[in-house]
């Protein structure tokens, strides 16, 4: 799968995905300060599978049903690495599952 992370987690935490897929950060592709319609359209045409954000507001911004994407929506008291790096095998889980829908949020 192809997984990007949100200029709003840590960088860090790319290291948390591990191998197995490949993970970019919004920084790595350059597209720091877009905005989320447009940074979901590039994704989109770079055919990314997967974005990843700590972002609950994002839902309410874009129409998401129309998008060929799935939201992970960490949701934690902070967005630290240490914190948000004990969700990713939450994520891990609904992917091995196949449980991919448009939008799904992990506590």
């Amino acid at each position: 799968m192809k997984i990007l992370l949100d200029e709003s987690l840590p960088r860090k935490l790319r290291q948390d995905f591990g191998i197995e897929h490949e993970v970019w950060t919004v920084r790595d592709k350059g597209w720091l300060g877009k905005k989320n319609g447009e940074l979901l359209n590039l994704m989109i045409k770079d055919h990314f599978e997967i974005f990843v954000t700590v972002d609950r507001n994002l839902t309410y911004q874009q129409n998401i049903e129309r998008l060929a994407v799935t939201i992970f929506v960490l949701c934690a008291f902070n967005n630290r690495r240490e914190t948000l790096k004990l969700l990713v095998p939450k994520v891990f889980e609904r992917i091995a599952a196949g449980d991919l829908q448009n939008l799904i949020e992990i506590y």
